[in-house]
């Protein structure tokens, strides 16, 4: 962490801001800026593979990334994110990744690394529950988003063949 004050520190308020930790508890807020980096990627820059654990979470803080799902074809965008939204919760199941993350602009981010969330969360229930409690929330959210993207391109033709 910087010499800075909490109160002045450019993470902490990034992360006080943020609306994936919208209110936490001010010292979590703290816990957690000395585990963050901020992070540039340029335009078109994959960051997450489909199919890799994610090592980060990322909380982006400008630009614009999409999530893509890998097939025979080109890859497939299930959603668009932004600034105030988050990726790579994949580290949290021990599961891979379901999506490949790819900028679309240059975008920045907060990264924090899993390790240290995990070993956060083993150290402080409390503490963990209310972080598994979001990220479960974005896994509900990326599924919604996913089942929607399917209706979307499936239900035309669907309705088309007397379904």
């Amino acid at each position: 962490m910087t010499t800075d004050t909490p109160a002045t520190d450019p993470v902490v308020q990034a992360l006080q801001h943020h609306p994936f930790f919208e209110g936490f508890d001010p010292t979590y807020i703290e816990a957690l800026a000395r585990i963050a980096r901020s992070a540039r990627f340029a335009g078109d820059h994959v960051i997450l593979e489909q199919g890799e654990q994610s090592a980060q979470l990322y909380l982006i803080t400008a630009g614009r990334v999409a999530l893509e799902i890998s097939g025979l074809g080109p890859p497939f965008r299930v959603d668009t994110l932004g600034a105030g939204e988050e990726f790579g919760w994949s580290w949290a199941l021990g599961n891979p990744g379901v999506y490949q993350v790819r900028t679309l602009e240059p975008t920045e981010a907060l990264v924090l690394s899993a390790t240290e969330l995990a070993a956060r969360c083993e150290e402080d229930s409390a503490f963990g529950y209310t972080l598994m409690r979001r990220l479960l929330g974005v896994v509900a959210e990326r599924l919604q988003a996913t089942r929607l993207n399917v209706i979307d391109m499936y239900l035309p033709a669907a309705k088309r063949a007397g379904a």
